[in-house]
């Protein structure tokens, strides 16, 4: 079964393959024409579904990039450079590829209707720019060759469908991969992106390099499909459309690309057969890409979560009744995490001062405090999401520094108290985006079943906000670190789903070989959990020992004042 879903992509593309070969002969040459120019936008939706459906970032100059790849094509043309047509779209994407880096560097920094203004920005001004250049053959009048065997139109048509069936593969098998997860990942939450280890800067400059690659090779094909370039196939009013179609059809799922490329395409047609001006089109298209941005949703979407619903009605959920098989546990042994002094001020404000703790390896530290103790900002600082805390953090005896996404790959992983489990994937997948290495069925199966979460085939938008934290534990376990921190993680659990779980928990670190540092408001939880505990109270540790001595500590009893029955 496996190997037959493994094989079912080629399958799909082969069939793609015979339909465009039966297009090309059914089809009269007009309609054959129209089918290319719906090819080219395929694949320049293919790109933009990637940067803006699955990174979750704006770029309105899709078509500067196809403008950059048309430019490459229509030199080496013109210079008649060697390697045919083919290579020259091959090196066509490779330079957009290029200038989506660059494109892409502001991202790094800007979010929002900031890097929308910049992206169009730049296709404004390339559009200027193309206008008072041209492109190179253009002034004598040098058509792009293509290539012998595809020189005429319906042959020509089935070249791009290939061209077309290669890109969805590319960019299907880069979605199912750590580079896909990480875009969907950095969408969500580049905080969440960064804890598990991922650079958010190489998901984001992947994430244009291959969209602009994209582009590129749609311009090369539109030039091989026209001869000549022209600033009018690649203006940024087209990019602004192109962009609301994106949005509107759910691009960056390949059928809605493809979809979207017919509407792109269709929808101009029609108008031109009922008399209305083309550039209508423009109008038809924002006033659905408003409706897609007023809802929330796409098209694609939609229909899959419609479609999801007909077979499974109610979303999943923990299974956290069925006892779990119990190992022997360890002992804990010496401090595997220990910081010193460690600091946090914003403005005259002290968050955190001088906090020491120690997380002993293989053993489960509760970190408890009142509301506004400092407990998250404990987290944020040893995590390195605060770079200015004092102090000193080491993990395994030597220090521990530098990005969040360099603490994690040095074996310190943590949750949040926030979702930041990114909808668009699979449980499995994103169970091996988090673990950072090669995962066997059977040992996502049991990491899971142990934890009572979903099957790794259910999708995440599908799953309540309780099993996304504990899939997000799972995750993180996975991934063998030394040292886990917990943020909460039985918030928005049942009372007794939190007794099940804390089960689960006490035997991590016989189970996983990971020390945990558990942050927790659930006394019962952290009774039945934690060897040691350390109080905080205004930033201060206020006690650290073992359980019994600290929760009867009478300091610790007025420090939670109205929580004192519950101790």
């Amino acid at each position: 079964m496996r190997l037959a879903e493994r094989g079912m992509p080629f399958v799909v593309a082969l069939v793609a393959i015979a339909v465009g070969y039966g297009l090309s002969v059914g089809l009269d040459g007009y309609f054959v024409y129209l089918g290319m120019s719906a090819v080219v936008a395929g694949i320049s939706l293919l790109g933009l579904g990637v940067v803006t459906g699955s990174a979750g970032m704006i770029s309105l100059c899709q078509l500067t990039f196809g403008a950059v790849g048309a430019w490459t094509v229509s030199a080496l043309n013109e210079a008649q450079a060697p390697g045919g047509f083919l290579t020259w779209l091959l090196l066509g994407g490779v330079a957009a590829g290029a200038v989506g880096v660059l494109v892409g560097l502001p991202a790094l920094r800007l979010r929002g209707i900031n890097l929308a203004v910049v992206t169009l920005g730049l296709a404004a001004a390339a559009d200027l720019a193309l206008v008072q250049l041209q492109f190179p053959g253009v002034s004598g009048g040098i058509s792009v060759e293509r290539p012998d065997a595809f020189s005429d139109d319906r042959s020509y048509f089935q070249l791009a469908v290939v061209v077309l069936v290669l890109c969805c593969l590319a960019v299907y098998f880069l979605r199912r991969g750590r580079w896909g997860s990480a875009w969907q990942a950095v969408a969500f939450s580049e905080r969440g992106t960064a804890a598990a280890g991922t650079s958010v800067r190489t998901s984001k400059l992947t994430a244009f390099a291959v969209s602009a690659t994209l582009g590129g090779i749609s311009g090369g094909l539109l030039t091989g499909q026209v001869g000549l370039a022209f600033p009018a196939s690649f203006t940024a009013i087209q990019s602004l459309a192109l962009y609301v179609l994106a949005i509107m059809s759910g691009a960056h799922l390949i059928d809605m690309a493809v979809f979207g490329a017919v509407l792109w395409v269709g929808v101009p047609e029609l108008l031109k057969r009922w008399g209305i001006p083309q550039d209508w089109g423009f109008v038809v298209f924002g006033v659905l890409g408003v409706q897609a941005l007023a809802s929330g949703g796409n098209l694609g979407t939609t229909v899959r979560q419609v479609w999801y619903r007909r077979s499974k009605k109610e979303p999943a959920k923990l299974d956290l009744a069925a006892g779990a098989s119990t190992v022997e546990p360890v002992s804990p042994g010496p401090p595997v995490l220990t910081v010193r002094g460690l600091s946090v001020n914003f403005g005259h404000v002290a968050a955190l001062s001088s906090v020491d703790i120690a997380v002993p390896e293989h053993g489960v530290l509760g970190v408890i405090g009142p509301n506004g103790a400092g407990k998250s900002t404990l987290v944020d600082a040893i995590s390195g999401f605060l770079p200015n805390a004092e102090g000193s953090v080491e993990l395994g005896g030597s220090p521990l520094t530098g990005s969040p996404s360099n603490r994690a790959r040095a074996g310190l992983r943590r949750t949040f108290q926030q979702d930041r489990v990114p909808p668009g994937l699979t449980v499995g997948a994103y169970l091996k985006f988090l673990a950072r290495r090669r995962l066997t069925a059977d040992e996502i199966g049991e990491a899971l079943d142990f934890f009572g979460c979903p099957a790794a085939r259910t999708p995440l938008s599908q799953v309540d906000v309780g099993a996304r934290r504990l899939v997000e534990v799972v995750g993180h376990l996975l991934a063998r670190p030394r040292v886990l921190l917990l943020d909460e993680p039985a918030a928005g659990l049942p009372h007794e789903e939190h007794v099940a779980f804390g089960e689960r928990l006490r035997q991590v670190p016989a189970r996983f070989g990971v020390s945990v540092l558990l942050i927790e408001h659930d006394l019962d939880l952290v009774r039945s959990v934690c060897d040691t505990i350390t109080v905080l109270d205004f930033g201060r540790v206020l006690a650290s020992g073992p359980q019994a001595e600290v929760l009867a500590d009478p300091a610790v009893l007025k420090a939670y004042m109205g929580e004192t029955e519950l101790l």
